[in-house]
């Protein structure tokens, strides 16, 4: 979770009233965050934020906003002016295919000095970090606007055609150079493999000011003490995110006293003005609230509320301040309501039904499928619901049978559910190769695969040994043992599977029914794991096995 560090008394400055250590702690609890720690020597204080959805909350300026809403101070969306000006950024067809997608501002006024700089780097950092998902989906600079010469080029380039110094650096180095040399270039060089072209960010006299989302430049891209005229760019591959971005920034600095002005950005297909802070608006009503809270609140209290949350409020119409890309659904502002009137004012009921609790009856049946494993030396595993295509399917030879993807997901690792459970007992195998043979592993849990536009969660358990003697018969051992022991007659014919040997793999079935799949995993799937030794397994679908051994059982 994010935590970010700030003085005591640049908050209570920018709130505009002097609030001490303890009123502090209480009204962190607003923003979903408790203090971590306070260093009386330097005044700062360590804020652990427990929610990753408001990354405007990270940083001193977006605290001390939604602060004053909450003490009095203001109330509603704080208004912010935008400029316009002849700032342009040329955006080349050529970063479509690789990051394409840019915003911008301008910020003038204010002479930044160590401490500000330090915050808006550590805003930077922490939208970069978390919000922008390493800097892949977002990567942000920050530059001396008076250094630039417009209109600034975003382009692509090849990788020994540019050179330019970067930051923490005193010589000249390529893009490739930079990715093989420069810490941040090994650090994020992951983001463009594979890439024949790099971004870059150039301004009209050809001076580099980025190598997008590496490094910015020694020279044109950083910010001094003393400087009063900003440039802030973000560049990723989701617009959507960049704007958000691109405003909480542009709120922070106005926070700040500095004047924001727009710059345009140039596409093939038309300019926008950037930033972009355009407001939603949602509808709630007196019993919306009431259903959710249990609070019989009137129009003028959730009003001001609401307001105290930074929200306008119209009728039953909310506006949501720009800043904010957490509001999806009304339930997300009815949650605000809560937290501004306090959750521990909320009297509880007492309870007028009782029901004991009680486990599913499929899970004792799961349970006892376990038990029989763990019983026959296979060891037990637990993995993440969550998986990605390659495991699943690449690397086991298979095309995708009905996968839920993730629309946005965190990591590339975990960016869809898992369909089946023997790609992850081979993952396991693939890094534990120096531990000594035979291994024999198993796993028990939920999959979850879309028929048409169902989608379907089943309860399963496979099985894998692994060892130089590993074989058909051996794992056969193991599922007759299985199935014998619930007292069930099933059957085995030979069938095809990608993922296993021909001639060597076979489905199972139950009642004429399909349960199960056994074999010996394929060589071009033991080379895809790197494994050294063969491997034989089993997966059982354990809801289509229960259902056969209730209707079994009552024959």
């Amino acid at each position: 979770m994010p935590t970010i560090k700030f003085s005591v008394k640049d908050l209570q400055n920018l709130v505009g009233s002097k609030l001490h250590l303890e009123r502090i702690k209480q009204l962190l609890a607003y923003c979903k965050a408790e203090v971590g720690s306070y260093d009386k020597t330097s005044d700062e204080i360590s804020a652990d934020f427990a929610d990753t959805n408001l990354p405007y909350l990270w940083s001193t300026e977006g605290i001390s906003r939604l602060l004053k809403g909450v003490i009095g101070k203001e109330k509603g969306i704080p208004r912010v002016s935008i400029k316009n000006s002849n700032y342009d950024v040329i955006v080349d067809d050529s970063v479509s295919a690789i990051r394409p997608y840019i915003v911008a501002f301008a910020a003038r006024g204010k002479k930044v000095d160590n401490y500000l700089i330090k915050q808006l780097i550590q805003l930077q950092e922490k939208l970069c970090e978390s919000f922008g998902r390493r800097r892949k989906k977002v990567a942000i600079g920050i530059y001396r606007l008076n250094n630039i010469n417009f209109p600034v080029h975003y382009k692509a380039a090849s990788p020994e055609s540019v050179a330019f110094v970067p930051l923490d650096f005193k010589k000249a180095m390529t893009l490739a150079e930079i990715l093989q040399t420069h810490p941040k270039g090994k650090e994020y060089g992951w983001i463009l493999n594979g890439l024949k072209r790099y971004p870059i960010l150039m301004d009209a006299e050809n001076k580099v000011l980025s190598f997008p989302p590496i490094i910015n430049s020694a020279t044109s891209g950083k910010i001094d003490i003393g400087d009063s005229d900003l440039f802030f760019e973000a560049t990723g591959t989701d617009l959507k995110s960049l704007h958000l971005a691109a405003n909480i920034f542009a709120y922070a600095l106005h926070d700040r006293g500095f004047e924001i002005s727009s710059v345009n950005i140039q596409y093939k297909n038309g300019t926008i003005k950037t930033p972009l802070l355009k407001t939603e608006k949602i509808k709630i009503n007196e019993n919306d609230v009431e259903k959710l809270l249990g609070l019989s609140l009137k129009k003028g209290d959730i009003k001001s509320l609401l307001e105290k949350a930074r929200y306008d409020v119209q009728g039953d119409s909310v506006e949501i301040p720009s800043y904010r890309g957490d509001i999806l659904h009304r339930v997300d502002v009815i949650e605000d309501i809560g937290i501004q009137h306090g959750y521990d004012k909320i009297k509880g009921i007492s309870l007028y039904e009782y029901s004991p609790g009680r486990t599913f009856e499929i899970i004792k049946f799961v349970n006892d499928a376990r038990e029989l494993m763990i019983g026959q030396g296979y060891q037990e595993i637990m993995s993440p619901i969550l998986c990605n295509m390659d495991l699943l399917y690449s690397k086991m030879n298979l095309k995708d049978f009905g996968t839920i993807e993730i629309e946005n997901p965190m990591s590339e690792t975990f960016s869809c559910v898992r369909t089946w459970l023997i790609p992850l007992l081979m993952d396991v195998l693939s890094k534990n190769k120096h531990v000594d043979y035979p291994q024999k592993i198993f796993e028990e849990g939920i999959v979850t695969i879309k028929k048409g536009v169902a989608v379907v969660d089943y309860e399963r358990i496979a099985a894998v040994a692994a060892h130089n003697n590993a074989n058909f018969t051996e794992i056969k051992q193991a599922l007759d043992y299985l199935l014998r022991l619930f007292g069930i007659p099933y059957s085995i014919r030979e069938t095809g599977h990608d993922s296993f040997i021909l001639g060597r793999v076979g489905r199972v079935s139950v009642n004429g029914k399909d349960i199960a799949f056994i074999g010996e995993i394929s060589p071009n799937v033991l080379r895809n794991f790197n494994m050294i030794v063969p491997v034989a397994a089993f997966e059982l679908n354990l809801t289509a096995l229960y259902e056969a051994v209730k209707r079994f059982r009552k024959l």
